[in-house]
């Protein structure tokens, strides 16, 4: 079992670094994908998503339950994204702890089953403090996530501009 953790700012490279990442490993790969489609931008953009994954691999599309999803998967996990995970969560009206123990859970079944898992998250801490009550508390619910996801972690990586860095 290996957990690597992937984060960088919007459009740096993460997911691509992931995917090669997960295909790396030689083992089946199981892309677990975040994401809702609310709008037809983001249709479009998930679409575009689908489209670029590699023929073998399976897509399993979860918005909340990941830690049950990760759980029952073999061979490889790609989980992308843990930002659009914590932003589907509190948008059904998760608390804050109850999103914090979903992580843990997520961390928890990872370990618990075997292979490896990568899993990708933006980087929001670097940006400028929001202007409203609903951003900053994203900011820092996915900033708590991320601790816990990066020390959980085997190995942690920041994509800047395309380029891995490899955090200790």
């Amino acid at each position: 079992m290996t957990l690597v953790f992937v984060t960088g700012g919007a459009r740096s490279g993460k997911s691509t670094f992931a995917e090669a990442r997960a295909a790396q490993v030689g083992a089946p790969v199981t892309y677990v994908a975040t994401a809702q489609a609310f709008d037809d931008e983001m249709r479009v953009r998930i679409g575009r998503h689908r489209a670029d994954r590699p023929a073998g691999w399976v897509t399993r599309e979860e918005p909340l339950h990941i830690p049950a999803v990760v759980g029952e998967v073999q061979g490889t996990v790609l989980l992308d994204c843990l930002s659009l995970w914590v932003s589907n969560l509190m948008l059904a009206d998760w608390t804050d702890d109850a999103v914090l123990a979903a992580a843990d859970d997520l961390l928890r079944a990872a370990r618990d089953r075997g292979g490896v898992t990568v899993m990708v998250t933006n980087e929001v801490g670097f940006g400028i403090v929001p202007d409203n009550a609903l951003a900053r508390r994203f900011r820092d619910l996915l900033g708590w996530v991320n601790q816990r996801a990066a020390a959980a972690s085997d190995e942690a990586w920041l994509i800047v501009s395309g380029r891995p860095l490899r955090l200790p």
